[in-house]
């Protein structure tokens, strides 16, 4: 049996993260897309018998300007079965058809690396130029 996923309910939960004038910051395309405004209700779902994608908006800069930075984030809990791990990749390629804008990828399976001052901090680095590094 074939993986497939809702694109058009991808779409409109990708549209409200990526959208400045809505609160939600992320959203799991798993069965039915969960949208959510707060990072630590989506960590909440990254369990060690789980297996998902998440599109998130994280508020990055620096003294001189604010800005959304997007990742997406695949959680590959430790206890998943065999079969689950192998569909990884596929599962990922279907939920990047619509998924297609993001600052940096981040594939997890520790839960501290899902720390949101970890994933900021990359973004950062990704991001380009930082005024406040000149104040170390």
């Amino acid at each position: 049996m074939a993986t497939q996923i809702d694109k058009e309910a991808c779409r409109e939960a990708y549209n409200d993260v990526r959208d400045d004038a809505t609160e939600t910051s992320c959203y799991s395309p798993k069965n039915q897309p969960a949208t959510g405004t707060d990072y630590e209700e989506f960590k909440k779902l990254c369990k060690d018998d789980t297996r998902l994608f998440g599109f998130v908006r994280f508020t990055t800069g620096d003294a001189m300007s604010k800005r959304a930075k997007f990742t997406f984030l695949t959680w590959i809990g430790e206890d998943i079965t065999g079969l689950q791990r192998a569909k990884i990749s596929t599962d990922k390629t279907l939920v990047k058809d619509v998924v297609q804008n993001f600052a940096k990828e981040f594939v997890i399976s520790d839960s501290r690396e899902l720390d949101q001052e970890f994933l900021c901090k990359e973004l950062r680095k990704a991001g380009g130029a930082n005024y406040d590094a000149q104040a170390e």
